[in-house]
This record gives C-alpha cells, sequence and structure tokens, in this order.
C-alpha cells in the first residue's frame, strides 16, 4: 500500500523529482561514495596493495596520532583557533547588524551594506598577500609608518608567532562579518513594528528597545548558528593557515589541517596515507561529537535546537 502511496506521489510530482536527481548525484558520486576510502585510516596503506587489499592494522594509526608529541600542539593550536575565530564571528557580525537595523536612511544602509560585503569576495590567497603587502616591517604601510615616527625598523609580525592567530582570526572578522551579517539583518526585519512603537511609548530608549525586543528575536536564530558552527569547531580552514605559516610562528600556526597536508601529501617528509586519513578522521568525528553536544546543550538551555 505505501509502495503504491510512494508511486503515485512520484508520478504526480515527477518534476521536482527529476530538479533533484542531479544534486543527489552529485553527493552519491563525490560524497558518499569516496567514503569508502576512509578504510585505509584502519590500513597500512600501499600503493600496491590498494585500498581493499592493505594489510588491515584496526586503530593503530589513530593511537599512533594520540601518542604522538604532535598531539597536544596541533589539537591545542587548532581548537584555540577554531574558539577564538567562533566568538568574533558571532559577537562582531550581531553587533553590526543590531547598529544596522537601528540607521534610518535607507540610502546609507545599502552603501554600509554592500561595502562591508565586498571583502567577502576577496580570495583567501589574495587576502594574505595584502596582510604580508601591508604588513611587511620594511617596504609595508606598517614599516614605512614605524620607521618614520621612531627612526628605525619596527619588529616582523609575521616572525612573532604570538600573532599569528590574532592576524588570523581578525583578518576573517574583516573579510566576513558584513556577509556573516546577512542572516540577523534578514531576521531583525521579521520584527514586528508594532513592538518597537509600544516600546516607544513606555520611553524605552534605542538601546532598549535593542536589549529588549531585536535581540530576544534573534536569540533562535544564534542558537542554531551556534549549533552549526560548532559541527566545525576544529576544522580551521587549510588554504589560509598555510600561506600565513612560516619556520618562526609554526608553533602556533601547526593546525590538524596543515599537520594532516605534512604527512600525507607534503614532499617534506615520507608520505603516509593512512596515519594523514586517521588524524583527519579523528578531527571528524571530533566535530561530530561536538556538534551533538552543543545541540543536546541547546536544547535543555534554549528549546531551540537543530533536531
Amino acid at each position: 500500500m505505501r509502495l503504491k502511496k510512494l508511486k503515485t506521489v512520484i508520478k504526480r510530482d515527477w518534476q521536482y523529482y527529476l530538479f533533484i536527481l542531479l544534486p543527489l548525484a552529485y553527493f552519491i558520486i563525490f560524497k558518499f561514495f569516496p567514503m569508502a576510502g576512509l578504510q585505509i585510516a584502519f590500513r597500512d596503506y600501499t600503493p600496491r596493495g590498494g585500498i581493499w587489499n592493505s594489510p588491515w592494522v584496526g586503530l593503530e594509526n589513530v593511537i599512533k596520532f594520540i601518542k604522538s608529541y604532535q598531539f597536544e600542539r596541533v589539537v591545542k593550536n587548532t581548537f584555540f583557533l577554531s574558539v577564538y575565530g567562533f566568538v568574533l564571528n558571532t559577537i562582531i557580525p550581531l553587533a553590526f547588524a543590531l547598529i544596522y537595523n537601528a540607521i534610518e536612511k535607507p540610502r546609507f544602509k545599502k552603501v554600509t551594506q554592500t561595502i562591508v560585503t565586498l571583502p567577502h569576495f576577496i580570495s583567501v590567497v589574495v587576502l594574505v598577500g595584502i596582510l604580508m603587502q601591508l604588513l611587511n616591517n620594511r617596504i609595508g604601510l606598517y614599516g614605512i609608518l614605524y620607521e618614520n615616527i621612531f627612526g628605525e625598523y619596527p619588529p616582523d609580525i609575521f616572525g612573532n608567532p604570538k600573532a599569528f592567530r590574532h592576524l588570523y582570526a581578525w583578518s576573517a572578522v574583516w573579510q566576513n562579518f558584513g556577509w556573516n551579517a546577512i542572516i540577523y539583518i534578514a531576521t531583525l526585519s521579521g520584527v514586528d513594528a508594532g513592538l518597537h512603537e509600544a516600546a516607544q511609548l513606555d520611553g524605552a530608549s534605542r538601546l532598549q528597545r535593542i536589549w529588549h525586543v531585536d535581540l530576544p528575536y534573534l536569540i533562535p536564530t544564534i542558537v542554531i548558528l551556534a549549533v552549526m558552527g560548532m559541527g566545525g569547531i576544529m576544522s580551521v580552514g587549510f588554504e589560509k593557515a598555510f600561506l600565513m605559516q612560516n619556520n618562526l610562528n609554526l608553533e602556533y600556526s601547526e593546525l590538524i589541517s596543515t599537520y594532516v597536508y605534512r604527512i600525507g601529501l607534503s614532499g617534506s617528509t615520507v608520505s603516509d596515507f593512512s596515519y594523514a586519513t586517521a588524524i583527519d578522521l579523528f578531527n571528524a568525528v571530533l566535530n561530530l561529537v561536538l556538534l551533538f553536544l552543543a545541540n543536546l546543550a541547546a536544547r535543555r538551555l534554549t528549546e531551540t535546537s537543530l533536531w
């Protein structure tokens, strides 16, 4: 009976099912089928043996990573940088959206949103290049201004290991806060104008209306975005971190993603595909656990969750 009903529904709405056929095929071919290759994390992979015939070693590669001297450093660096960036990229877009919503001049709002959104479309390679040019201690704007003021060359910011985290996080804020604020701005557009009018009649200031009207309306959106963000909290972008790395800041810039690259693909060491896959799989499982914990906490504290 259910099969007959399903056939009727498909026959009736065949255009919709045809529409999703290509995206579905994309996910099956490029997302689900490649997951069979994850088994090399549990094998001693060799090109001759291939994925299916290499010796099975179980959790040996995962245990090797946990016992590695690099484990504490790369996990700590990844976690700290992720949380740092997550907090900044939540608070600043939220604050901008609240301020933007308070502006009453439509033309000024359009110009402002366009200006703050444009950096999002700059590629990571170009962004890192801009940073290196501006902050160069010899020929960059930073170096020239410092030399003219103090009469000597400034310290090299890219050579300061502790500066890496701040450069990485705040450059991401500059590039993405306008884009990240769009969803908050869209949510605020749905606030009932009558609530603001009633608050004004009660003598509420603009700041009080933001606190008691706008912010409570945004809480479900904030919670959902925070939970979704926790699902990738340990997945710091590889490209930007790798481009900003050098031998001087490696203590703070070596992340799980860059370490996986060095182990699995970099020519600087003997490539170990099984070990690199095991590290990446460990990271993915950790993200999944954090996502479930964040969703559980959100459901208990705010009654808003992904599921």
